[in-house]
């Protein structure tokens, strides 16, 4: 065993009381409340942007596919097109869409015992993948459809059903307007269920139901849309799938990502990643502050024992390196003791999820909690060397130590 680890060692496992020893407990503790913070932080911050996309994405898909209208926002009502052959088949050979769906919106007013609320329909076909809005579903069923004529059921968010006093079950009067036409036409449809995505601007704006209704009301031909729900395999691809598309979509058509067409609520999920920086460069500024002040502490407190060793004809190297073999000693264990308390209290969190939150501010009712292993990982390994880096500073100190002065130290 080599001499700088051999003194290491027993100066680490020393239980003889000293005042250095509260200062290692404080040095060990503030590295651990920083790698603990910083897991809990990304955590956190991953699980907020996956939870809050995703709720987007299932709404909407991954990107919207829809012929170019200009002058005309993307969630506002389209122009009926009929499906052309060739963007389908785009669509359907791109290896990564998963699948897609048609749509189309339309304005509407929903009137129950003469209160009304003025909502977008938004028209789905019988094959629409309603599981992606298993999670938003909160009393109920979803639309259910038929074969010989269109669907009379309707999906209504909660608080469109709780300002009107909607029941499940019950008959609301729809009014569609035709602003071309200059009127409206009424459907009395059945509510067949409630959703809550806990986004305002989806719960206060949309009801879901057939797109062959729409079709009937505006004297569409049965084949014509309003566009194409996208859903992708991996969104993490999205914008250069996007791209991709942009290039080989057929001349009058367009895709774009759902990031473009709700930039502000994406904005502010990258907004995130700054708070999370902040956080982390606060959490190794303390770590690494305790770790050099507990550093000096020690070699203070040894510097008999390093005039000994350089009177002994140790080079100041070996010395160096047996302060910084302590105190990595005490990094690791602070590391290790950050590790267990930031996990467990995150799988706490996504057991019981007992730390709430404003769904109205923060679309999410409780925390929600994403790990990715390799980043927890990062975590330790990073603090580990940028600790052990940042050590050596103080051990310079190490270098003016004279043999004579340094035995009579007391």
């Amino acid at each position: 065993m080599q001499l700088a680890t051999f003194l290491a060692r027993r100066i680490a496992f020393n239980k003889q009381k000293s005042f250095s020893r509260f200062i290692i407990r404080l040095a060990t503790a503030a590295t651990a409340l920083s790698v603990a913070a910083m897991i809990i932080t990304l955590a956190f911050v991953n699980g907020f942007q996956y939870a809050v996309s995703n709720k987007i994405f299932n709404f909407w898909g991954h990107l919207r596919v829809q012929e170019y209208e200009p002058d005309k926002t993307f969630i506002a009502e389209e122009t009926p097109w009929p499906p052309n052959d060739t963007t389908l088949q785009i669509l359907h050979n791109f290896p990564s869409i998963n699948y897609i769906q048609a749509f189309a919106t339309k304005s509407a007013v929903i009137e129950k015992n003469k209160e009304i609320e003025g909502v977008l329909f938004k028209g789905v076909e019988k094959n629409y993948h309603f599981n992606t809005l298993q999670p938003f579903l909160k009393e109920g069923s979803f639309p259910s459809f038929n074969d010989t004529s269109y669907s009379k059921d309707i999906l209504v968010s909660m608080p469109i059903a709780k300002e009107l006093q909607i029941k499940v079950n019950d008959s609301v009067n729809v009014y569609f307007i035709n602003q071309q036409q200059g009127r409206a036409a009424v459907r009395r449809l059945h509510v067949c269920g409630f959703f809550k995505t806990g986004i305002d601007e989806y719960d206060k704006t949309f009801a879901i139901g057939d797109l062959r209704l729409l079709q009937k009301v505006y004297g569409w031909e049965h084949h014509e849309i309003g566009g194409y729900e996208v859903f992708l395999k991996d969104y993490a691809g999205m914008d250069s799938i996007n791209n991709q598309l942009f290039q080989m979509l057929p001349q009058g058509w367009i895709s774009r990502t759902i990031k473009e067409i709700y930039p502000n609520i994406f904005d502010w999920l990258q907004i995130q990643d700054v708070n999370r920086n902040v956080i982390f460069t606060v959490m190794a500024i303390v770590a690494i502050i305790n770790l050099i002040t507990c550093l000096l502490i020690l070699i203070l407190e040894r510097t008999r024992m390093t005039g000994i060793l350089k009177a002994l004809g140790c080079r100041d190297w070996t010395i160096q390196k047996i302060f910084l073999y302590h105190a990595s000693i005490i990094a690791i264990k602070g590391i290790l003791i950050g590790l267990v308390a930031g996990i467990g209290l995150c799988l706490l969190q996504q057991s019981t999820g007992f730390i709430k939150m404003d769904e109205s501010a923060y679309y999410v009712s409780e925390a929600p909690i994403f790990i990715i292993w390799w980043q927890v990982a990062a975590v330790c390994i990073v603090t580990l060397i940028v600790c052990f880096l940042s050590l050596i500073i103080p051990t310079i100190f190490i270098k003016t130590v004279r043999p004579v002065k340094a035995i009579q130290f007391r």
